[in-house]
Formats: C-alpha cells, sequence, structure tokens
C-alpha cells in the first residue's frame, strides 16, 4: 500500500500513520472523557449508577450522532481538512468544559439527580464525544478508492481506533487517576487532541494555519477566562489550609485544616465529602459516628478481644478498640488512606493488623472469627452496596462470635416516604440475624446493631467520657434511644437484586442540595 492518502484532501497528501495515529488518538480519547467524565461528576452529583449510566448513555449517543455526521462531512470536498478543525474545537470545549465543571454540576443539583446527572453529562461531553466520533467515517472514506478495499479500511481503522480506546482505559485506571488530578489529566487530554489538529495544519496544510490559529488563539483565551471561574480554588480557601491532596482510584482525599471555636480541626475529605472532623490538640473526633461505632459494639459485647473494621477512615475507631487492648484488623479498600492517617490524624498502623482489600472479599477469605465487625465503608455517601445484601450480612454472621454484634454507620431518614433505605437494611439485615436495634440521634447517622442472640441487651453502659465535648450531647441520644422503622416499607436486599441506590436517591439529593448550600454560606 502507498505511504500517503489514496485519495487526498484538496491536493494535501497525508502519510498513513498520520491516519492511523488519528483514529488512535481519538479512540483513546473517547474512553478517556467517558471514564474521567464520571469521576469528574463524582464530588457533586456522586458515584452511584446515575451518574454511571448519565455519562455511558451521552458517550453512546455521540457515537451515534458522530458517527452518522461524519459519514454525511464524507461527501463534501475537503472533508479531512474540517476534520481536523473540528478536532481543534472538540479539545477546546473539553478543556473549557473542564473548568465548568463545578459551576455546571452544582446547578444541576436543583434537578432529581438521575435527571441533573444526564443534563450535566450532556452539557459538559457531548459536543467533543461527538466532534471525535466523526473521525472514523471520514479516515475510511480518504482511505479508500475501491469498494473491494473499503471492509479492508473501516476494518483496520476501527481495530486501530479501538486499540488506542483500550489503551486509554488503561492509562485513565492504573496510571493518571492515581497520580495525577484529574481535571490535570483532563486538560492534558484536551491538549493532545489539539495538538493532533493542530499539527495537521502546521505539516501538512499550511496554507489554513494563521487562520487556524487565529481561532486557537480566540478559544484560548475564552478557556482562560472560564478558568478563573474554577471553583475547586474559591472552594478550598472555604474550606480552610488545604494540608494534602491525592488522587485515588475511590477519589480526591484532601486534608483540610482551620480554626473552629479557637481550636484547630482537621477535615479528611473524599471527593468533598466530609469523612471524619478531628481536633489536632486532643487527637479526638468531632464527629459522633465514631463514638457510636466503638461505644455500641462495648455496650452490646461483654468482652471484645476480636476486632474486624470494614473502613479505615482517620483510623480513630480501630485505634480506640486498640487502645482498649482487642486485637484490631482493619480492611480498607484504598492504599491511599492509611499514609494520610498516619501522618494527620495520629493513626498507629502498628497497632492494628491492617488489610488493604475488599471488605467482601475479605470477609469471603478470612477464617478469623470476631466479637465486633464495624461495617463503616462509604464510597462518596452511601455504603457500597454489595456490603448491604442478605448475603454479605450472611457471611458476617458467619464471621460473628456467638456473642458478637455487627455495628453499622450509615445516613438515613425515618419520616414516612424517606425511610425505604433505613427499612430495606433492616428488614435484610432481619432476614440474617435473630436481634437488629437502631440508634440514632436524628441528625443524619443510623446505626445498626446486629446479633444472633435471641434478645439483644446493653452488657453495660456507655462511656460517654471518652468523647469530645463536644459531642457528648449528641452521643449520649445515640446511645440511650433506639428507633423502629416500618420493615414491610423496605425491600429484601439480594446480590442479584440490590436497587438501594435507586430507592435512596432522593435522600442523596438532599444531602447533596444541603451540603451546597452550606458551602455556598461560607
Amino acid at each position: 500500500m502507498k505511504n500517503q492518502s489514496a485519495n487526498p484532501p484538496a491536493g494535501v497528501a497525508l502519510p498513513l500513520w498520520y491516519f492511523y495515529l488519528t483514529a488512535a488518538v481519538t479512540g483513546g480519547a473517547v474512553l478517556i472523557v467517558e471514564i474521567l467524565g464520571a469521576k469528574m461528576l463524582a464530588p457533586y452529583l456522586g458515584t452511584s449508577h446515575f451518574v454511571w449510566t448519565a455519562q455511558i448513555t451521552v458517550t453512546l449517543l455521540a457515537l451515534a450522532i458522530g458517527y452518522h455526521l461524519g459519514g454525511k462531512l464524507t461527501s463534501r470536498s475537503g472533508a479531512v481538512q474540517r476534520l481536523y478543525r473540528l478536532l481543534i474545537v472538540a479539545g477546546i470545549y473539553l478543556a473549557v468544559a473542564t473548568s465548568l465543571v463545578e459551576t455546571v454540576c452544582m446547578g444541576c443539583l436543583r434537578w432529581k439527580l438521575a435527571v441533573g446527572s444526564l443534563v450535566a453529562s450532556m452539557f459538559l461531553f457531548l459536543v467533543p464525544l461527538i466532534l471525535l466520533a466523526m473521525t472514523v467515517p471520514i479516515l475510511i472514506r480518504e482511505l479508500t478508492v475501491s469498494a473491494e478495499k473499503a471492509g479492508e479500511n473501516a476494518g483496520r481503522l476501527s481495530a486501530i481506533s479501538t486499540l488506542g480506546s483500550v489503551i486509554g482505559t488503561l492509562l485513565i485506571g492504573y496510571v493518571l487517576i492515581p497520580l495525577c488530578p484529574n481535571s490535570v489529566t483532563m486538560w492534558a487530554t484536551a491538549g493532545c487532541i489539539v495538538a493532533l489538529g493542530l499539527s495537521y495544519f502546521v505539516f501538512f496544510n499550511r496554507a489554513a494555519a494563521p487562520t487556524m490559529l487565529l481561532i486557537i488563539g480566540a478559544l484560548l483565551a475564552s478557556l482562560t477566562i472560564s478558568s478563573g471561574t474554577s471553583r475547586d480554588r474559591s472552594r478550598l480557601q472555604r474550606l480552610g489550609k488545604l494540608l494534602h491532596q491525592q488522587n485515588s482510584h475511590f477519589g480526591t482525599l484532601m486534608v483540610m485544616e482551620d480554626e473552629y471555636s479557637m481550636a484547630k480541626r482537621r477535615m479528611l475529605l473524599n471527593d468533598l465529602l466530609v469523612q471524619n472532623t478531628y481536633e489536632v490538640s486532643s487527637g479526638q473526633s468531632l464527629s459522633v459516628f465514631t463514638v457510636a461505632l466503638h461505644g455500641l459494639a462495648r455496650m452490646y459485647v461483654p468482652e471484645i478481644r476480636n476486632v474486624l473494621c470494614v473502613g479505615l477512615g482517620v483510623g480513630i475507631v480501630p485505634m480506640e478498640f486498640a487502645r482498649d487492648g482487642a486485637r484490631v484488623e482493619v480492611v480498607e479498600i484504598s492504599d491511599k488512606v492509611s499514609g494520610i492517617a498516619q501522618s494527620h490524624f495520629g493513626f498507629d498502623p502498628q497497632k492494628v493488623s491492617l488489610i488493604i482489600d475488599d471488605g467482601r472479599h475479605h470477609l469471603n477469605v478470612t477464617t478469623q472469627e470476631y466479637d465486633a465487625i464495624i461495617l463503616d465503608a462509604f464510597l462518596g455517601d452511601s455504603s457500597p452496596s454489595h456490603l448491604l445484601s442478605r448475603e454479605a450480612f450472611a457471611i458476617m454472621k458467619r464471621r460473628l462470635h456467638k456473642d458478637g454484634v455487627l455495628v453499622m454507620n450509615c445516613f438515613g431518614e425515618f419520616d414516612l416516604g424517606k425511610e425505604d433505605y433505613i427499612a430495606s437494611i433492616d428488614r435484610t439485615l432481619r432476614a440474617v440475624f435473630d436481634s437488629v436495634l437502631i440508634h440514632a440521634s436524628g441528625n443524619g447517622n443510623v446505626f445498626f446493631v446486629a446479633s444472633s442472640k435471641a434478645v439483644l441487651k446493653p452488657a453495660r453502659e456507655a462511656d460517654i467520657e471518652r468523647a469530645h465535648p463536644w459531642v457528648r450531647s449528641e452521643a449520649g441520644l445515640v446511645f440511650s434511644q433506639t428507633r423502629t422503622v416500618p420493615t414491610e416499607r423496605g425491600r429484601l436486599l439480594r446480590d442479584d437484586h440490590n436497587p438501594v441506590e435507586y430507592y435512596d436517591a432522593e435522600n442523596r439529593e438532599q444531602y447533596r442540595r444541603l451540603r451546597a448550600e452550606s458551602l455556598a454560606r461560607r
């Protein structure tokens, strides 16, 4: 085969390798935008299946539209030149959209989560994905001089584009997300797309290069203006001093520090959601749930010798059990969290057995028997659904001593019409355990205590004095009162059918709106 386009556009000859490079780069960019786009929506819209459904839907819709428009463009002269112009536009649009993610997503919080996710994804990513998808049909036409070669060229270019997608997926999943901020990776992707389009005019069609440089200058000016409205900088300033920021497979981790009521406090955030709050001088948590998880286990178990904590957080709960003299295992899915907990929150990994693993997988393979299992694993604003099924709870029951308890932290509402999430967990726990109690102060966190005992009664009074003075009052409410929920209002959650995210969407929407309003007032 000749080393140039068989049907050169407007007298401009392009080497085959450049066509193939174009197919590979655009194919890789499509998958990077799809995967990374969902990660960038997560701090504002969450990580539920609504966000992923929206992002996948927009990607497939863009591919369908792009393939169609690309096919129609092949009937016009100068299609290749038009393609590279459109790639420059795609890259610039993507760069500007990256600067506007916060503004768009916060605006979309006014709608239901399913609608807001779809609108945000379409506004931010539909246009560049359409323009990227136009590539392959145009390149196939430019390389095809006879009907006999049409299938061969289509297959070859499609394969190269798909291989580019494979490389893009591997890069984003295994290299770029852990190492680089999401915005930097998206800007770099946009830059590669612009460079691809610009190089066509610089090296192969110089007559049109000055015009394109003027267009790029104007678009870059708009990017500079829009980047000035980027919210991450102002958001961080409102939260306090940034001590640490690190990207991970499970979100962007940040440690913030501020002065609150004459005390210095630190917060761990995952995708801008506060995971725990800590007073530096006392080394105590300012979050009630840490007090409740440790205190409820001690209330209901006469002697705690072995504890499994599913989820490390900043390490305060495991350290409290270690202080009691218990043998503590901690299973944490993110390998980045323990270093942050050690550096900024007083966690000592030498006092526990730390295992980097998925909680469900560890429960499947361990043979250890525990006096208490503390389930405090969160992905975004809720526990991963694979830890909330009947089968998952059955595994936890098998790992508990006959007098042991499962203590679980979650968010939920008891109001009529909003209790589906809590009622579903209650119903599922009761399908496995003989006794289930619900403790809550009415301030968001809900704590389940489940046991194989026929009757679950406190073995001792809660030691509220170990809690920070700021949270003792609310902690006392948690320990002193139990709540009930109509179990029949819930659904039995199974591995095969666990729609907990769908039915809890309204509560998540409300929580995110309240969070947005709170930060706006800072």
